[in-house]
């Protein structure tokens, strides 16, 4: 019993440094807005939609993403620990307290739906499939015999992700950017999935057509 509380004040201990304050979302929408109007282009709209839901399958959707993963993206981009050559040098000038307000608005807003489509992929042994339903078994399922585990215990058998823990939401995302991130984990061109690796090491043993198929069946989660 002693040993038992003793590791439950440790546990206490290694958390509360890590609680997250959170940041102001209507200051967040008044400081994406005075940027619009100062810019008239090239704002954080042009690409990402005045409500963070993305037109464009080349730019992700950060609506509803969930802010401490959203702060920290936005910090990694600053710091250029994650690479993005639309954003270069874009968030330089921004506070930590400004990035996070940025995200709690974003994080604030509601995801737009993408959809999934029907078609087939080819998987390694040649045959084709319903890229769909083996979207659906690798998200829920994961592969065993190439060691994909299931996306689920991140980010939720609906995609809503997890918050608090900093795992994104995905669901309703762009199938597109989906894959895009999921092939620069696999190539090791995106490495701030901390120094656990769980992205890279997800996405190391995924084939083209499980990426594919995977991220088609995100795009319609909801």
């Amino acid at each position: 019993m002693k040993n038992i509380l003793i590791k439950l004040f440790l546990g206490w201990v290694v958390i509360v440094p890590f609680a997250f304050a959170g940041g102001n979302a209507s200051n967040g929408e008044a400081l994406l807005k005075s940027l619009a109007d100062a810019a008239k282009s090239n704002s954080c709209a042009t690409c990402h939609g005045a409500d963070g839901n993305s037109p464009s399958p080349a730019f992700p959707k950060l609506a509803g993403l969930g802010e401490k993963y959203l702060l920290k993206q936005l910090q990694d981009i600053k710091s250029e620990t994650r690479a993005i050559v639309e954003m270069n040098g874009m968030l330089a000038s921004f506070s930590d307290e400004q990035l996070s307000d940025i995200a709690a608005f974003y994080s604030s807003q509601k995801t737009q739906l993408s959809g999934a489509k029907s078609f087939k992929v080819t998987v390694n042994s040649g045959e084709e499939v319903d890229a769909v339903e083996l979207g659906k078994r690798l998200y829920r399922a994961g592969n065993l015999d190439s060691k994909v585990p299931a996306c689920t215990g991140c980010h939720s058998p609906r995609g809503l992700g997890n918050s608090p823990a900093g795992y994104p939401r995905l669901s309703g995302q762009h199938a597109d950017y989906i894959a895009k991130q999921l092939k620069a984990f696999r190539a090791g061109q995106r490495t701030n999935d901390g120094e656990s690796k769980v992205m890279r090491q997800v996405a190391e043993y995924m084939s083209d057509a499980e990426i594919s198929a995977v991220s088609n069946y995100i795009a319609g989660l909801h």
